[in-house]
C-alpha cells in the first residue's frame, strides 16, 4: 500500500493525491494535523532522505518560527525535534511507496519522477 503524508488542505497534497487516483493508484492518507507525526515515521525518513529535503525552509510554518528555533535546525536530530513538535515543516507530501512501484520515500510532488515509477 502507499501512505501519503501531509496535510489535506495543502495545494501540493491536492496535486499529488489527483495525479494518484488519476494514474489509478490507490493511497492511505495521513493527516498530519489529526494524526502527527511519529518519531517512528520520522527515522524511516530521514534514514533515506536529507533533513534539509524533510524540512519545508520556504513555507510559512519555517518563516513564522522564531530566530532562534531557525537557527538551532542543524542536523537530523534537531530536524526530527522541530517536526515532532510542529508537524506542518515537513515538506509535502511524503510518499512511502509500496514495492510494486519501487519503494523507500518521496519528499514532495513531482509528476515526472512519479511517472517514471509506474
Amino acid at each position: 500500500m502507499i501512505t501519503l503524508y501531509g496535510i489535506p488542505n495543502c495545494d501540493t497534497v491536492k496535486k499529488a493525491r489527483t495525479w494518484l487516483q488519476d494514474h489509478g493508484l490507490t493511497a492511505e492518507f495521513h493527516d498530519f494535523k489529526k494524526q502527527g507525526v511519529s518519531a517512528a515515521m520520522l527515522d524511516r525518513w530521514l534514514a533515506t532522505q536529507d533533513w534539509t529535503v524533510l524540512i519545508n525552509r520556504k513555507g510559512t510554518t519555517w518563516r513564522g518560527l522564531d530566530d532562534a528555533t531557525k537557527a538551532s535546525v542543524c542536523d537530523a536530530a534537531s530536524a526530527k525535534a522541530l517536526a515532532l513538535s510542529t508537524p506542518s515543516v515537513v515538506k509535502r507530501p511524503v510518499v512511502e511507496w509500496d514495492s510494486a512501484h519501487g519503494g523507500g520515500v518521496t519528499v514532495g510532488f513531482d509528476a515526472e519522477t512519479w511517472t517514471q515509477r509506474l
